[in-house]
């Protein structure tokens, strides 16, 4: 008997964990680290603020809390979407 293939992950976005510089995500399959250089605005906002994450979308993360919105890609290449225009 074989085993139907895997689909897509059916478990929400998770913060596991939170530390001086950054903090940890699962997304599905996919750990991330969102360094606070990169993501600023997770730096000063309350641990339960931050742990609460919602994903309305395959590609896209809300913290509702927070009133932040990222796409999956900018967590992934966060180099390609800077702070400030140049």
């Amino acid at each position: 008997m074989r085993s139907a293939p895997r689909g897509e992950s059916t478990s929400s976005p998770e913060v596991k964990d939170v530390s001086r510089d950054g903090l940890s995500l699962r997304v599905g399959h996919e750990e991330f680290f969102l360094a606070f250089e990169d993501f600023p605005w997770f730096r000063r906002a309350p641990i339960e603020k931050v742990r609460h994450v919602e994903q309305p979308s395959p590609e896209h993360l809300s913290w509702p809390d927070l009133d932040i919105d990222l796409s999956i890609e900018s967590i992934r290449h966060p180099e390609r979407f800077p702070l400030v225009s140049r």
